[in-house]
């Protein structure tokens, strides 16, 4: 599983950081719309000339990985990217449902990967994947507001609660400031996403043990978690981005193998 697991996420950094690697949107997109194809070819067994479509079709191969997700991830890529350039989401709900496309959707490929079939598993897997995105998603507003001049992923509902919600004709936005409204609107948002932590943990006695590894990603959205609380949720403290996640290396190498050493997630 651990081959599969590497190919996944390769697969996922390949399409994660698409739209980021290009100057113009259009090549990003570009960029997306070919890994549709390459799904498609590398499950009728076609060759591509490309590191990271070789690794997921050598795994493809030889496992029972469903193309549903790994197209229904590239999709979710390509359905925001399209979006109007001065639009955001409408409620958590859609937030949410973006982390469970883009982040969920590979934990279950690796979870079917390694031949686990488990009702628990999958619904552990689900709120794992929404927290870890909606947490990345929070992680990545300095980024876009210094290179886009906008904070898109901060919901309408949410912004409007904090009076952070500007509209205009047909279009809506974030205000750009890193005060005290904004930083209650991503503590929010982080706020969904322990839920989402502490029902994974609460399905832990049902999650076959084999299943473990792949929910561990739920230790680094802790990581961030705890650092944003340690930084007020201010997503613009530099030292959110320090080490890893807001921490130095060893420490959360430390984490991750007492976790993995514990069979913990």
């Amino acid at each position: 599983m651990r081959k599969a697991a590497f190919a996944l996420r390769a697969f996922n950094v390949e399409i994660a950081r698409a739209m980021d690697v290009s100057s113009n949107p259009k090549i990003g997109l570009m960029r997306l719309f070919w890994w549709q194809e390459a799904i498609d070819k590398i499950f009728t067994n076609k060759l591509i000339e490309h590191p990271a479509a070789q690794a997921l079709s050598s795994v493809i191969s030889g496992q029972k990985i469903s193309k549903h997700w790994l197209k229904r991830s590239v999709q979710a890529r390509i359905n925001d990217a399209s979006r109007e350039e001065h639009t955001i989401p409408e409620t958590i709900g859609d937030l949410e449902g973006y982390a469970e496309d883009t982040v969920s959707t590979i934990l279950y490929a690796t979870l079917q990967a390694g031949g686990i079939r488990s009702t628990a598993a999958d619904h552990a897997a689900s709120h794992v994947g929404k927290a870890s995105g909606l947490l990345l998603l929070l992680k990545s507003l300095p980024h876009h507001a210094s290179h886009h001049g906008r904070i898109p992923y901060i919901p309408a509902d949410v912004a409007a609660r904090h009076g952070l919600l500007v509209t205009g004709n047909g279009w809506s936005d974030i205000r750009m400031e890193s005060g005290e409204g904004l930083s209650d609107a991503v503590f929010e948002v982080a706020s969904i996403a322990n839920i989402h932590l502490q029902k994974a943990r609460e399905l832990a006695k049902t999650v076959p043990a084999e299943a473990v590894p792949v929910l561990l990603p739920a230790v680094p959205a802790q990581v961030l978690l705890d650092s944003l609380k340690r930084r007020q949720f201010n997503v613009f403290d530099s030292r959110i981005s320090r080490g890893v996640l807001g921490i130095s290396p060893l420490w959360y190498q430390l984490k991750l193998k007492w976790h993995a050493w514990r069979n913990t997630y």
